[in-house]
């Protein structure tokens, strides 16, 4: 079936101008390419044009896929674009980072086995040594690096020497309670983290306390790219459910574990689905 065979994904991002979507997809059409997926959006307070489309590789697309990067380039540089090209047969290799809570990194681990995750997870790593068990299980290596003020720079830099050595894509902070410095992340992009607020609320830790010492109505969970600046990077994904005056601290935090994973699930799977464009701060979701 079609639906079986290998795809390439564009994600473009340019300043708008008319004709955008005519001329990207003519790019495929030039190529006898078969666009099975596409959507755009255009944020008019930026001027900026935001598009994802999708198309057959193995259904008469004449490029060879080693020269489709090269052929779209000239054509990006004339509309000044931002791109990137992804096929649908190369798996991402992703990292999972925890400390004592297993409920996200079992959630991944189960929905990456069911075949519902498109990525391979060779390596977990935490701070705590508790979830070894779970990567035994799994057949995952476990490397426990223990962090504190001291040792943090010299662990961090390990822990880069590590995603290297395992050729690490993408690493997903399911639950893994320390803060990653700005040095780490600009040499290491490419991290999500499922926060237990819906933010803005509650930043940084303790979020469950604080929402039931203000008393909220709802508790959220919040999925987003990490930057420089504390649970402040680009969301993914969020969700809620009610609560009320009866449910104290630990049913917050019962309720909002399901949450959680979720929320971490769902948002890990558009990151690998390439579904997701990151621009001043925010993102477009093309779901």
């Amino acid at each position: 079936m079609k639906s079986d065979l290998p795809t390439a994904t564009l994600l473009v991002s340019c300043p708008d101008q008319k004709g955008l979507v005519a001329k990207i997809a003519n790019f495929i059409y030039s190529n006898d390419g078969n666009i099975i997926h596409a959507d755009q959006h255009t944020d008019f307070n930026t001027g900026l044009f935001l598009t994802r489309v999708e198309w057959l590789l193995d259904d008469g697309f004449v490029l060879p896929r080693n020269e489709i990067a090269q052929e779209f380039a000239q054509f990006a540089s004339t509309i000044k674009a931002n791109w990137q090209l992804f096929f649908s047969d190369c798996k991402p290799r992703m990292s999972v980072w925890v400390s004592k809570q297993d409920h996200c990194l079992l959630d991944l681990l189960w929905r990456t086995k069911a075949g519902d995750l498109p990525v391979e997870v060779p390596l977990i790593i935490s701070n705590h040594p508790d979830l070894k068990y779970i990567g035994d299980q799994f057949g995952i290596d476990y490397h426990y690096l223990p962090i504190n003020k001291e040792n943090k720079s010299h662990q961090e830099a390990e822990q880069l020497k590590i995603l290297r050595q395992y050729q690490i894509d993408l690493v997903v902070l399911a639950k893994y309670m320390q803060v990653i410095t700005a040095k780490f992340i600009s040499e290491f992009g490419q991290i999500i983290n499922i926060h237990h607020s819906f933010l803005p609320a509650f930043v940084g830790a303790n979020a469950y306390q604080k929402a039931y010492e203000r008393g909220v109505k709802i508790i959220g969970a919040t999925a987003h790219y990490v930057t420089d600046d504390l649970d402040a990077g680009p969301i993914i994904e969020q969700d809620i459910i009610s609560i009320s005056h009866r449910d104290d601290v630990k049913e917050l935090v019962y309720k909002g574990k399901d949450l959680e994973r979720t929320v971490l699930s769902r948002a890990v799977k558009l990151h690998l689905q390439n579904r997701i464009l990151v621009y001043n701060n925010r993102t477009v979701v093309f779901k």
